[in-house]
């Protein structure tokens, strides 16, 4: 059986790098994309990872990915983890910068994504085989919060169009898959939409029992492209346990209800 080919995008940190070491431990050959070449360097050293440095909010570098991705050989799946938030002020407060920042690395980074690789998973799916667009979003495109405007709007804007693209496949042999996370906690998301307030960062997921992890939505995201080619997983909304919504965050043990210590 031929070893598939998985593109992975926000590779250097988080979500996308632990799902670029999944896929690797799992028998995909794995391509981790990102902006910071020297973390991309040391995912490669440590996993044997091959890697492309580029930013998805130029269309030069993604030109240059498609680019390189067509000289190196098929590509089975791709997955857009690359994305992020840029503060927590309220609307009538937010930085127009930031909020085209966020439309710029969660929207159009992710359609250009998807303009510039899939006619090279067309080319593998009429081969012989199923291919995989595979969108990291997450819970705030499904549920507004205050001081979540930009985010939620850039989060929602970008399941839109996976929806839409889903619809656009229809008749074709690629998965159109969406993961939506709620709380997880990573190293640097939270740190950089709090524009490095280490402890503010830490408050988000201060007494919360045992919040989702990157390696938890890896997971998810492998066990998605490694099922049934005709199993689709249309939507996935993964929480911790301790949250039951956006807004809805127990502090604390979580105890049955007459048991609490």
């Amino acid at each position: 059986m031929t070893t598939r080919t998985a593109v992975v995008t926000g590779a250097s940190s988080g979500i996308g790098r632990a799902t670029a070491i999944a896929l690797t431990n799992s028998g995909w050959d794995v391509v981790g994309v990102a902006r910071r070449a020297e973390r991309l360097q040391e995912l490669a050293d440590a996993h044997g990872i091959a890697v492309f440095a580029a930013d998805l909010t130029d269309p030069t570098d993604v030109a240059a990915l498609a680019d390189w991705l067509q000289q190196r050989g098929a590509v089975h799946s791709v997955v857009q983890v690359a994305g992020g938030a840029a503060g927590t002020e309220r609307v009538e407060d937010g930085r127009p910068e930031d909020w085209e920042w966020m439309f710029q690395a969660n929207v159009l980074g992710t359609q250009r994504l998807v303009a510039a690789l899939l006619p090279q998973l067309r080319a593998t799916s009429a081969a012989g085989t199923h291919a995989d667009l595979v969108f990291v979003t997450s819970t705030a495109a499904q549920t507004a919060y205050p001081g979540g405007g930009g985010y939620n709007a850039a989060k929602a804007g970008e399941s839109m169009l996976v929806q839409a693209l889903r619809l656009e496949l229809n008749g074709e042999p690629i998965r159109v898959i969406e993961i939506a996370p709620g709380l997880v906690h990573t190293e640097e998301f939270t740190l950089n939409r709090l524009r490095g307030d280490d402890a503010a960062a830490q408050k988000v997921y201060q007494d919360v029992e045992a919040p989702l992890v990157a390696e938890d939505v890896a997971d998810v995201i492998a066990y998605a492209l490694n099922a049934p080619a005709h199993v689709n997983l249309d939507l996935v909304t993964m929480r911790p346990v301790a949250q039951a919504a956006a807004h809805v965050l127990a502090r604390g043990p979580l105890r049955p209800r007459g048991y609490e210590a």
